[in-house]
C-alpha cells in the first residue's frame, strides 16, 4: 500500500521545491520572493512560514523588480539555479508579467507562483478578479501565457502531481530554458490531499548537453574549409555551456576571430588577441570591418537579434552564409542558416575535431589594437581645468574602467549605457552583465542585487540612467536591509536621452523625452542624493570624472549598496563605432529633417539581407 502524508496544496509545494538538487548538492529553486496579498498570504504564506530555511522567504518592494532581481540570480548563476516569485492575484500578478517576459526573451529560468481566482467560484467575483464576458476559465493570469516557456493553473490539490515536475523538467532544459507559471487557485492552496510520500523523495536535476547531428557537423566543416573570411559571433550560449575556454581554443586553432553580441559579452576577455569586440549597431569599427567582410558568419549560441546583425544589414558580402550553432532548432535554422542543433561545448568540441589542421586564412589582426586606442581616446578623462562642462556617458565609463579591478562585474540594461557599454567597455572575463533581450528600464537597480546575490565574491557596478532610476529603484531599501553592497553609478541628464538622441537621427522633432522638451509646468529638481538615503543606503554626488572614481573606490568597503549621482551631458552619443539600426522613418509629410532621415534610411535599408 502507497504511504501517503496529508498536507495542504500550498504545504505540499514548498516541501517538493525543497528537495529538488542540483548536481553540486544545492537546491536548485534556493529561495521565494514573495509580496503577500489576498490571494497567496492564508495558503502559501502559511506554508512558506512552516518550512522556514528549508525553502527561506524573502521580501520584496514590487512583484515586477523582485523577479527582476530572481532573473538576474539565474543568468549569474549560468541557469544552473534559479528563484521562485509568488504574488496575490490581480496587481500582484500583472506586475510580474513584464519580467516574465523579460526572462522568456533572454532564455533565463523563473518559477512564477501568482495567485489565482477561487475553483469552487464561491465567491466570484472575487477581489480584484478579471472576468472575461465570454470565457468562464480566463483569469489575469492567463497574460503570462505568451510570455512563460511552460503554463498551468493548479485548480486542485492533485494537480501538483504532474505540474510541478512539468515546471522543473522546463526550467532545467538547456534547450527550452525559460520562465514557468503555476496560477495557484488560492481556495485550492489550503485543501488538504493525501500525497504519497515518494513525491518528496530528493531529486537531482541534470543540466543535459544535447549531441549534435554527425551529419550536421559535416555540412558546416566542409562550409568552413572553404571559406576566406570566416568570424564567429559568440553569444550567451557560450556562457550557458561553460563553453569559454572552448570557443577560444577553437578560434585559436583553426584562426578564426570572433565577436561577442551583448549576452556574449565578457565570456572572454576584452585583450584577447582574437576577440574583436561587438559587432552591429552598438559595435566596434573593427567587429563591424570583420562582419561586413566575412564570406561565412558562425553563430554560437546567439538568437541573431537585430542590434548584433545591424538590422540584418552587417552581414553585406555577397554569398555569404549563415550558420548557427544552438540548443534550440529555432534559433538554429533563423534567416535560412545551416543548423548544428545541440550544446555548444560539444559542438565546437567536435567541430574542431572534423577540421583537424585546417587553418582559415590570415587576417588583419592589429586593427583591434587601433580600436582599443580608440576606446582609450573617447573614454579619457577631459582636461583639468575645464568650467561650465559636463562630462560624456563615455568618459563615465573611462572612469569606472581605470578603478575597475578584476573582481568587477558590470551591469546595466536599458538607455544609452547598453550600447556604450558594449562598444566601449574592456570586459574582464565574467565582468558583464548586460539585459538587452528586452532592454526593459527599471532592471538595473534589482538586477545588481541578484548578481550579488549570485556571486557575493564580486564587486557589482550598475550603470542606471535617471529614466531608468525613476522607474523602479525600490529594491535599494530590501538590499539595505538584508546588507547587500552593490554601487550604482546614477547618470543623469534630466530625461530620456539615448530616446532624445534616437528621435534626432529619425528625424523627429525633440520632444517629450527631455525635460526641457516636455509638457511641464516647471523644471523638476529631482534630488536623488535625499531620495536614496531616505532609503537606508549610502548616496553621494560626484562633482566630476575624478571625484566620481575616488567615490567607487571608497564604496567598497561598505555593507550596504552606494548611489553615486553624476550629472552628464545628454547630446554626444559615444562617439565611436556604431551601425544603422532599422528604426522606421514617417514615409510621407513632414519638413526637410524628415526629408533627410528617409534618404539615409532607404541608402541603408538597400544593405538588408535576411536570408543567405
Amino acid at each position: 500500500m502507497t504511504k501517503t502524508i496529508k498536507l495542504t496544496a500550498a504545504q505540499a509545494l514548498v516541501k517538493w521545491l525543497s528537495v529538488q538538487m542540483t548536481e553540486e548538492g544545492d537546491r536548485f529553486i534556493e529561495g521565494v520572493w514573495a509580496i503577500f496579498g489576498h490571494g497567496n498570504v492564508a495558503g502559501l504564506g502559511e506554508a512558506l512560514h512552516g518550512i522556514g530555511d528549508a525553502l527561506p522567504t524573502w521580501r520584496g518592494q514590487n512583484e515586477q523588480t523582485m523577479a527582476h532581481a530572481a532573473i538576474a540570480y539565474a543568468k549569474t548563476k549560468k541557469r544552473k539555479r534559479a528563484h521562485a516569485v509568488t504574488s496575490s492575484i490581480g496587481p500582484g500578478a500583472t506586475n510580474m508579467v513584464t519580467a516574465a517576459a523579460l526572462a522568456h526573451v533572454n532564455r533565463l529560468p523563473v518559477l512564477f507562483i501568482p495567485g489565482d481566482v477561487f475553483a469552487s467560484r464561491r465567491p466570484d467575483p472575487v477581489l480584484q478578479q478579471i472576468e472575461d464576458f465570454d470565457d468562464g476559465t480566463v483569469s489575469a493570469n492567463d497574460a503570462f501565457k505568451p510570455v512563460v516557456r511552460y503554463f498551468d493553473r493548479i485548480a486542485r490539490p492533485e494537480h501538483l502531481l504532474t505540474a510541478l515536475p512539468r515546471a522543473l523538467s522546463v526550467m532545467t532544459d538547456p534547450a527550452n530554458c525559460g520562465p514557468v507559471c503555476l496560477a495557484f487557485c488560492q481556495d485550492v492552496q489550503a485543501d488538504a490531499f493525501d500525497y504519497p510520500e515518494s513525491f518528496f523523495e530528493p531529486k537531482v536535476w541534470r543540466i543535459r548537453r544535447p549531441e549534435p547531428d554527425p551529419r550536421e557537423l559535416e555540412d558546416v566543416a566542409e562550409l568552413i574549409r572553404h571559406a576566406k573570411c570566416p568570424v564567429i559571433v559568440s553569444g550567451g550560449g557560450v556562457l550557458y555551456s561553460d563553453a569559454e575556454e572552448t570557443l577560444t581554443a577553437f578560434s585559436r586553432k583553426h584562426n578564426i576571430p570572433f565577436v561577442e553580441t551583448q549576452a556574449g559579452k565578457g565570456a572572454n576577455a576584452w585583450d584577447n588577441e582574437f576577440n574583436f569586440g561587438s559587432p552591429g549597431v552598438t559595435g566596434s569599427e573593427c567587429a563591424n570591418r570583420l562582419c561586413e567582410n566575412a564570406d561565412l558568419v558562425i553563430g554560437v549560441g546567439t538568437r541573431f537579434q537585430d542590434f548584433t546583425t545591424g538590422s540584418w544589414a552587417l552581414f553585406k558580402k555577397e554569398h555569404r552564409t549563415l550558420i548557427s550553432v544552438n540548443l534550440h532548432g529555432y534559433d538554429a535554422t533563423k534567416h535560412g542558416a545551416t543548423p548544428v542543433v545541440g550544446d555548444a561545448r560539444g559542438s565546437l568540441e567536435k567541430l574542431s575535431a572534423l577540421l583537424a589542421d585546417h587553418r582559415a586564412p590570415s587576417f588583419d589582426m592589429k586593427s583591434r589594437l587601433a580600436w582599443h586606442d580608440t576606446v582609450r581616446s573617447v573614454t579619457a578623462a577631459p582636461e583639468s581645468g575645464l568650467t561650465n562642462y559636463l562630462p560624456t556617458d563615455a568618459q563615465v565609463i573611462g572612469a569606472v574602467q581605470r578603478v575597475a579591478t578584476e573582481k568587477t562585474v558590470v551591469m546595466c540594461a536599458a538607455g544609452t549605457m547598453p550600447g556604450a557599454l558594449q562598444v566601449l567597455w574592456q570586459s574582464v572575463k565574467g565582468g558583464y552583465h548586460m539585459e538587452y533581450g528586452y532592454s526593459c528600464m527599471g532592471y538595473e537597480v534589482a538586477g545588481a542585487m541578484g548578481i550579488k546575490l549570485a556571486a557575493p565574491e564580486k564587486e557589482v557596478i550598475c550603470f542606471v540612467g535617471d529614466g531608468s532610476y525613476m522607474m523602479a529603484n525600490s529594491e535599494l531599501a530590501t538590499a539595505v536591509m538584508r546588507h547587500v553592497p552593490f554601487t550604482v553609478v546614477l547618470t543623469d541628464n534630466r530625461g530620456y536621452g539615448c530616446i532624445n538622441r534616437l528621435q534626432i537621427e529619425c528625424g523627429g522633432a525633440e520632444f517629450n523625452n527631455m525635460y526641457k522638451d516636455s509638457n511641464i509646468e516647471e523644471m523638476p529638481e529631482l534630488d536623488f542624493v535625499g531620495h536614496v538615503r531616505s532609503m537606508g543606503a549610502h548616496a553621494e554626488k560626484a562633482a566630476d570624472i575624478a571625484d566620481l572614481e575616488r567615490k567607487i573606490v571608497e564604496a567598497r568597503s561598505r555593507s550596504k549598496p552606494t548611489v553615486i549621482v553624476i550629472d552628464t551631458d545628454a547630446v554626444p552619443g559615444t562617439g565611436a563605432g556604431g551601425h544603422w539600426w532599422d528604426v522606421a522613418v514617417p514615409q510621407a509629410g513632414g519638413p526637410d529633417r524628415l526629408e533627410r532621415a528617409r534618404e539615409h534610411y532607404n541608402m541603408n535599408a538597400r544593405d538588408q539581407r535576411t536570408f543567405n
